[in-house]
């Protein structure tokens, strides 16, 4: 099992990652992993942890980890909104054939008011776009 464990795991945090470098060589043959940097996505830091120093090959195993994870997060949040389209057209399916009144009223208000403001952003965009060209 040990042969096939990453030499580096990644603690995914909210604007980048804790790195570890996983150690599985002592006497007990336990996973050890011992934390060597923090990674911020946003400002491309790489912060070595407490007294450390990191390696050449450290740095590019993070630096290469970065410039996956920032393909990710932007693959992520071009699905997310394909997945809102799919579900704006089901509300409007579930709106027109399902919802009772009752729903309806629970919900219109706060609908109405999140897609007047998409519809103002999204016009507003495409015209500074057009203009742009």
């Amino acid at each position: 099992m040990a042969a096939e464990l990453p030499e580096y795991y990644f603690r995914v945090r909210e604007n980048g990652a804790a790195v570890f470098r996983v150690d599985t060589e002592n006497r007990q043959r336990r996973i050890e992993m011992d934390q060597i940097a923090v990674v911020n996505i946003k400002n491309g830091e790489i912060k070595p942890h407490g007294d450390r120093t990191l390696t050449e090959e450290d740095r590019e195993t993070i630096q290469s980890w970065m410039e996956a994870r920032v393909q990710v997060l932007a693959h992520r949040d071009i699905d997310d909104i394909f997945r809102t389209v799919d579900h704006m057209n089901l509300t409007t399916q579930w709106a027109q054939s399902r919802a009772s009144d009752a729903q309806l009223e629970a919900v219109t208000d706060q609908l109405l008011l999140a897609m007047h403001d998409l519809r103002s952003t999204l016009v507003r965009k495409k015209a500074d776009r057009i203009r742009k060209n």
